[in-house]
């Protein structure tokens, strides 16, 4: 059974081409600020993620962030 840490959505805010097999998924905001605080992510965090290429997603697109601890 694993335990759920954190659940939040946000934008991504770009897509980093990492090499030939992955990519980073990013929102970070500006300058050291937070992203951008709203409804899905009321307290502004930052998510970076590398993934494989084939995703389909861009910037804007809005994704869920689930952090849940594995046993």
């Amino acid at each position: 059974m694993s335990e759920r840490i954190l659940e939040f959505v946000s934008d991504i805010e770009f897509v980093a081409n990492i090499n030939s097999e992955k990519d980073c998924l990013m929102n970070q905001g500006t300058h050291q600020d937070n992203a951008k605080a709203d409804e899905g992510n009321p307290k502004g965090l930052w998510f970076n993620i590398d993934i494989p290429k084939g995703h389909g997603l861009k910037e804007g697109d809005r994704i869920r962030i689930i952090i849940e601890k594995a046993e």
